[in-house]
Order: structure tokens, then C-alpha cells, then sequence
């Protein structure tokens, strides 16, 4: 299973993006998929996550309420809405996919993409 994230970029406090994570494989429609993030000099952090059929979501704090996770099973696509962007929002977003039923737990996600980067200025 390979993941492709794309979508980020430069843009100001309190813009929008919406990133997009393609699947190779129709497989990954049965998956829980989540964003996670990684800012400079920090450690890999939990974003979002969704379950395969999409009826259940979870947030890590930080983002409740600004971001939104969905998929497209149809097009094996899943995406993140990233609303009122923060300076401290900056960091590479990478996507990734769990089989199975723990999707929400990070331990889960074995298949991983390369990561967009997104940049918020003050």
C-alpha cells in the first residue's frame, strides 16, 4: 500500500488548506487512516483519525474544532480541512493508514506517507 499526500503550502494565520491522501490500493477503504504531524525539533504528533467508513472521527486537542477528517472511499482518498491556520500549525503533515479496528491508536498505522509541508506565518 503506498500513501501520497499532497496540499500543503505557505499561507497566513487564519487561512485555509485542505490536504488530500491518496491510496494505491482499494484494500485501504476497509482502513482507519489518520494525519499526523511532525514540526521542526518535535517529535511526530497525532492529528486526526478516521475510521474506514468514516462514521467515527477523533481529534488530538490541538485541532477540535479546526480541522475536519473525511474520506472518499470511492476515489480511495482521504482528506484534511485545516480552518483558522496557526503559526504553531506548522509542521510536515504525513498520512497514514491502520488495518484493522484500532485506528485509534497511533501503534496501529503501518502504511505511511512522505509528508507535505504546510506553513502558517504570522
Amino acid at each position: 500500500v503506498q500513501l501520497q499526500a499532497c496540499g500543503g503550502g505557505l499561507v497566513q494565520a487564519g487561512d485555509s488548506l485542505r490536504l488530500s491522501c491518496a491510496a494505491s490500493e482499494r484494500t485501504v477503504s476497509t482502513y482507519g487512516m489518520g494525519w499526523f504531524r511532525q514540526a521542526p525539533g518535535k517529535e511526530r504528533e497525532f492529528v486526526a483519525a478516521i475510521n474506514w467508513s468514516g462514521g467515527s472521527t477523533y481529534y488530538a486537542d490541538s485541532v477540535k474544532g479546526r480541522f475536519t477528517i473525511s474520506r472518499d472511499n470511492g476515489k480511495n482518498t482521504g482528506y484534511l480541512q485545516m480552518n483558522s491556520l496557526k503559526p504553531e500549525d506548522t509542521a510536515v503533515y504525513y498520512c497514514a493508514a491502520a488495518p484493522g479496528s484500532s485506528w485509534f491508536i497511533r501503534e496501529a498505522y503501518d502504511y505511511w506517507g512522505q509528508g507535505t509541508l504546510v506553513t502558517v506565518s504570522s
